[in-house]
């Protein structure tokens, strides 16, 4: 097809036309561009330019009346299309170059602290009761169980951190030991994946994890959680209420997504075949039975899962 209109330039292959879902700034001439206008987005460089300008992408001016622009109509892209200023990644719905990047996080971190802190007032404690002997009772005495379990539990979340890490280039966005605003309490791990919200609690525990249904026909249904013989069922009233605050998070910024939560046994005592299982709809897993959820297919692209991790790390900090 030929036009009577100048040729404009050529445009990238990487680079459309499209009707911004997200206010963004154009990166040649500083205009702000309201959500709902068209402009030519690059892909790679996650940056928007409105039509007159010249885009280093581009090369020049964009001639919408050139074939080039009819043969990439701003209809052809999808609505939900976003632009992004640079250093953004895929997703971001921040119109502001210097929106910072997500705050993964450290795993393990405020239980660490925690063992570090109790740790030192129990050595504080001793020296000053007992100046002259410290160090021996120090060294022939353990701390207490109370203390050592911040240990135990700070480990089993780094070394759950670390698989999970790992799980970034299949397309997992995590976030570690995140603080739940007004509470001391914090939330593990929470996984964004094609699947959905993966809401995570890391447990090192010893013994054998096991489903113990009582009840049935003629008496209500009641699921118990057992480690080893221990009854440890209050554990997926946590998760329950960790989820329901994810939700509400995201409810709150207009994501309707799907989450789930897990109880992540590190270093339990699995069987070799099968052993996973649910109570009350929580997950109950080991480390490589996670990640065989978390990079199944789901219906969320890398667009989706990029916006929903950062509002995530908006709503829970760092702890």
């Amino acid at each position: 097809m030929t036009s009577d209109a100048p040729a404009g330039p050529a445009l990238s292959p990487t680079t459309k036309r499209i009707r911004l879902r997200y206010p963004g700034t154009c990166r040649a001439c500083g205009t702000p561009l309201p959500a709902g206008e068209t402009a030519c987005y690059d892909r790679p460089s996650k940056t928007v330019t409105c039509l007159p300008c010249a885009s280093p992408v581009v090369g020049g001016p964009v001639d919408i009346a050139s074939d080039d622009a009819r043969r990439l109509p701003a209809e052809s892209v999808p609505d939900d299309a976003a632009a992004h200023p640079p250093g953004a990644r895929d997703g971001d719905a921040s119109p502001s170059p210097e929106a910072p990047a997500a705050v993964v996080g450290t795993a393990g971190a405020s239980a660490r602290r925690e063992y570090e802190r109790r740790r030192a007032r129990r050595q504080e404690r001793v020296r000053a009761a007992h100046p002259r002997i410290a160090g021996v009772i120090l060294a022939l005495t353990d701390d207490p169980q109370s203390t050592t379990a911040w240990a135990t539990g700070a480990r089993g979340e780094e070394l759950l951190g670390r698989r999970l890490d790992g799980l970034v280039d299949s397309g997992v966005c995590v976030l570690h030991d995140r603080r739940i605003p007004g509470t001391k309490a914090n939330i593990d791990h929470i996984a964004v994946c094609p699947g959905g919200v993966f809401v995570v609690d890391a447990k090192r525990y010893r013994g054998r994890p096991r489903l113990q249904v009582e009840g049935g026909l003629f008496r209500p249904r009641i699921e118990r959680l057992l480690v080893g013989s221990r009854d440890q069922t209050r554990l997926v009233g946590g998760v329950h209420r960790q989820v329901a605050l994810v939700r509400d998070a995201l409810a709150g910024s207009g994501l309707d997504v799907p989450v789930r939560g897990v109880l992540c046994f590190v270093e339990a005592d699995w069987p070799m075949v099968g052993g996973s299982f649910s109570v009350d709809g929580v997950s109950v897993v080991w480390p490589k039975k996670l990640a065989d959820m978390l990079v199944a297919d789901g219906a969320l692209d890398a667009l989706a899962i990029d916006a929903v991790h950062r509002t995530l790390a908006a709503a829970f900090p760092p702890a």
